[in-house]
């Protein structure tokens, strides 16, 4: 029943928008409501770049102290999501748009995702705030497990198996 969910909002949501139109349009007029929608589709964008550089501010100096920057990324998605919404046409999808963009509302959405968030930096212990992994593991798997290798120093055989295993190129 919960997989449902999803799919019937996105078949009712732009039945709902039209309906909003329709109302809209009859109360206030069809110049007026074009109006709105392109004024909100406007305000969508300034609050993008104005609380959007205001949130990678404080994402950068989260991660320059250390401290754990994972409310700040998930008000930063938020304050996307909420100008998308206010960018696309539709008055119900601009409310809610606009309720992203109060940070009390955020925080709220913050309370309810952090318990299910890991964020890894590289080169640190990741920030988790679910079920903590093992300590012992993070220690055991703190080396670099990344292997850089150029161009000419590797390549792939397609007879896989056919070479020699004790042959000494056989990366090359």
């Amino acid at each position: 029943m919960r997989a449902l969910i999803i799919p019937i909002l996105f078949l009712l949501m732009p039945l709902a928008e039209i309906a909003a139109f329709i109302f809209v349009g009859r109360e206030v007029g069809v110049g007026k409501t074009l109006l709105l929608v392109l004024a909100s589709a406007l305000i969508g964008a300034v609050l993008l770049r104005i609380q959007g550089f205001g949130v990678l501010r404080k994402i950068q100096q989260a991660s320059q102290t250390g401290a754990d920057p994972g409310r700040q990324l998930v008000h930063g998605v938020m304050i996307v999501i909420a100008a998308f919404l206010l960018i696309i046409p539709g008055f119900i999808s601009d409310m809610l748009g606009l309720l992203l963009f109060i940070p009390a509302v955020r925080d709220l959405g913050w309370s309810l995702v952090k318990s299910r968030l890991t964020i890894v930096t590289s080169g640190a212990r990741p920030f988790s705030r679910g079920p903590q992994p093992d300590q012992g593991a993070w220690r055991r798997s703190s080396g670099s497990q990344v292997i850089d290798l150029d161009d000419d120093e590797f390549s792939r055989n397609e007879g896989r198996g056919k070479t020699d295993p004790n042959q000494r190129d056989r990366l090359k």
